[in-house]
């Protein structure tokens, strides 16, 4: 948990537009449940102000102010009542070229008086009712944990201290906390206001003027809140070291599950034991970038790791398509444990010991398949083929990204279908956010931008996690999307459903450009199975292939996957008019000689979704969510662009100014140690699952392979 990273410089900034408090303020109330005291505002918007100026007077500006942080790995996914520390000062200590940290209590306090028989542990501040401990016996606590090996730096040579800072109060008026017997230590430092200039001088001996960036990337990446990609870190770990942790809850969940498969299954290496015969049904929820993709495929491989079978299925093509060629490429064995919901129609045998079920709000009716015959079609529900095939079942669902009206998957549906199989019924809810740069305001901000929460949307807030922007043409918004991709980050444009979309043309199969606003057209990714004009990929690897990047993605090819920046395109299907957003459905007309499909309304043009067959309230559900799959897609930065001028305007008065100092994300912005390329693909015969190791019974840093 954090409320906000940013410069002193750019907190500076972003206080002068009074931004600041409403942000911490918001996030506050996200994370403790409760609204924030009055109190704890004015000491924000004081002291936060005051020790940000002292940097920037001191010529450390760059320094990055983490405020409202827990001190360690583990606390940092508390949400009950978690132990803060107001301001962790992150940079490069100038001689010894390591990070450097001072962790910071700020206090408000003008006058400090000793309790009667106490020692200076213990002191008495004016207009306050109880007596308070020294700031040092709290930073002392805050050192310990920080510098422990479940601190944020673990395993890393770094320079750590602390100190109080009183600007209110001078030397004699808070003399007991300066007294022989105060307490000690490199996190026991008072600085009053009349010792400014010592400050100063201090925090220049700590921090050097570059390198706080990329000691600060460090460290939100120890705490799991900027993590590898997941198609990155899947390659990189393929049977050997491991990259993404699971942490708290979500490692809550893997253990849970590990331990389950112990008692239900049969042990691999001794099938004599008798298991537990009960049959079992975990159901993880959690928006989009809680990480149930990264728990799931962990528990794959742990369990693959002691030789059991684990089939992976899933109602995404796009998803699947991109681990079977982006990580599975050349390994057969690998692709065919990835596998869809509707191929259990007839229960495989032998049958999987575990079936994982990822994106389970995808989950159809009945298994049906248009290249199938209708006697092969299933006959009963489909949640009821994926229970029956394993004896151990784990459900993936966020039913806030049900994007098609027959996408019957919910939390309702498997709890009443465990009550048919008669299996117990495990629930997980997973909150913490991963994706979106770990920005749980982003994410909160989209949904209560597109109208999805009871929240009124606010101006965004930059938070010094995500980024977001507004183009004012759709030229602009490639031109950004292009240049960050050729930079080195991964990139890509998508859109709303708002346009037809033709398949590929002629012996040559070329593209059409379907996408067209004014001048500017570009054609959707490929409706194909195989590669087109110009080495453009098929829809399944569009995502992930190197020459994606010229075509627009839609929600299908979009979901379940992630980029560092990404080109929203919101077409005429969702409009804002008179304080509201209206939703309309498109028509199309069709070029007698050409065949070539244009607009004659617009609107949606999605076949699933504007058919009649859908009444008013539900074609708005299920516009709103999504464009709420397609504005959190982006791990670093997301450009948006309407072809409807209020809309435009709407947005652009939500977003707000854009340009904070060295805040927008782009590569070239980024420290060193946020531009880890992105991984090609593996080349043929990778290593397999046979070549994976076994982490044992070590269950202290669940990791993803």
């Amino acid at each position: 948990m954090l409320l906000l990273k940013l410069s002193a410089q750019d907190l500076l900034t972003l206080n002068s537009r009074r931004r600041m408090v409403p942000h911490l303020a918001a996030r506050w109330r996200y994370f403790r449940g409760a609204d924030v005291s009055g109190t704890e505002r004015a000491a924000w918007a004081e002291s936060l102000v005051s020790i940000a100026k002292d940097l920037v007077a001191a010529g450390r500006g760059n320094v990055e102010m983490i405020v409202e942080c827990a001190a360690t790995v583990d606390e940092s996914n508390r949400s009950d009542d978690p132990q803060l520390i107001d301001v962790i000062l992150v940079g490069r200590h100038p001689v010894e070229n390591v990070p450097s940290v001072q962790l910071v209590e700020l206090k408000r306090w003008s006058t400090v008086t000793r309790v009667e028989q106490a020692t200076a542990d213990l002191v008495h501040v004016p207009g306050m009712e109880d007596s308070k401990k020294h700031p040092a016996l709290q930073l002392r606590e805050y050192y310990q944990a920080f510098t422990s090996s479940r601190g944020p730096f673990q395993g890393l040579d770094f320079a750590c201290g602390g100190f109080a800072y009183m600007h209110n109060a001078t030397q004699e008026s808070v003399r007991p906390l300066l007294e022989v017997d105060a307490p000690t230590g490199s996190y026991a430092h008072v600085y009053t206001g009349d010792r400014r200039a010592q400050l100063l001088s201090d925090l220049r001996k700590h921090f050097a003027g570059e390198g706080a960036a990329s000691v600060a990337e460090t460290m939100l990446r120890s705490m799991g809140l900027h993590n590898t990609p997941l198609l990155d870190a899947m390659i990189r770990s393929r049977g050997a070291d491991t990259v993404f942790t699971l942490r708290g809850r979500q490692k809550e969940v893997a253990d849970q599950v590990m331990e389950t498969a112990s008692k239900v299954l049969p042990a691999p290496l001794s099938p004599t034991w008798i298991p537990d015969e009960r049959r079992v049904v975990f159901l993880v929820t959690g928006g989009a970038g809680t990480g149930k993709s990264a728990i799931g495929l962990q528990i794959k491989a742990e369990l693959e790791a002691q030789g059991r079978t684990v089939n992976y299925a899933s109602g995404s093509r796009a998803f699947n398509g991109a681990l079977q060629e982006h990580v599975g490429y050349g390994d057969r064995e690998f692709k065919e444990t990835f596998t869809y919901f509707s191929n259990f129609v007839t229960p495989p045998d032998p049958p999987p010991d575990v079936l994982i079920c990822d994106e389970a709000h995808r989950l159809r009716d009945r298994s049906t398949n248009r290249f199938w015959k209708p006697e092969d079609w299933g006959t009963g529900p489909q949640v009821d083929e994926l229970l029956a095939a394993s004896r151990l079942t784990v459900f993936f669902l966020d039913e806030g990204q049900s994007v098609r009206p027959n996408e019957v998957g919910t939390v309702g549906l498997i709890e009443e279908a465990a009550g048919r199989h008669d299996a117990r019924l495990v629930r997980y809810g997973l909150r913490e956010q991963f994706r979106c740069g770990g920005s749980d305001a982003y994410v909160r901000w989209v949904r209560a931008v597109l109208g999805m929460t009871d929240e009124v949307p606010e101006l965004w807030t930059p938070d010094g996690l995500m980024h977001i922007e507004v183009a004012d043409t759709p030229e602009e918004l490639e031109r950004i999307i292009r240049a960050e991709a050729l930079a080195g980050a991964s990139a890509r444009m998508v859109a709303g459903y708002c346009w037809p979309w033709t398949k590929p043309l002629g012996v040559e199969r070329r593209l059409e450009a379907d996408v067209r606003i004014g001048g500017w057209h570009r054609p959707w990714n490929a409706d194909s199975e195989s590669f087109c004009k110009d080495g453009v990929p098929p829809s399944r690897i569009w995502s992930v292939h190197e020459n994606g990047l010229g075509q627009i993605g839609c929600v299908y090819t979009a979901q379940g996957l992630e980029w560092d920046w990404c080109g929203v395109i919101m077409g005429e299907d969702m409009v804002r008019r008179d304080g509201r957003w209206v939703f309309r459905r498109g028509k199309e007309r069709k070029d007698p000689e050409s065949g070539v499909k244009y607009v004659a309304q617009h609107g949606s043009f999605d076949p699933k979704v504007k058919s009649g067959s859908v009444d008013d309230e539900e074609f708005a559900r299920l516009v709103r969510q999504a464009y709420n799959v397609l504005m959190t897609r982006a791990s670093r930065a997301t450009v948006l662009y309407s072809t409807d001028e209020e809309t435009r305007a709407y947005l652009k008065k939500l977003v707000g100014e854009v340009e904070i100092h060295g805040l927008r994300p782009t590569w070239g912005n980024l420290p060193a140690e946020a531009r880890s390329p992105h991984l090609p693909r593996p080349s043929r015969g990778g290593r397999g699952r046979k070549g994976r190791k076994s982490r044992g019974s070590q269950k202290s840093d669940l990791r993803l392979f």
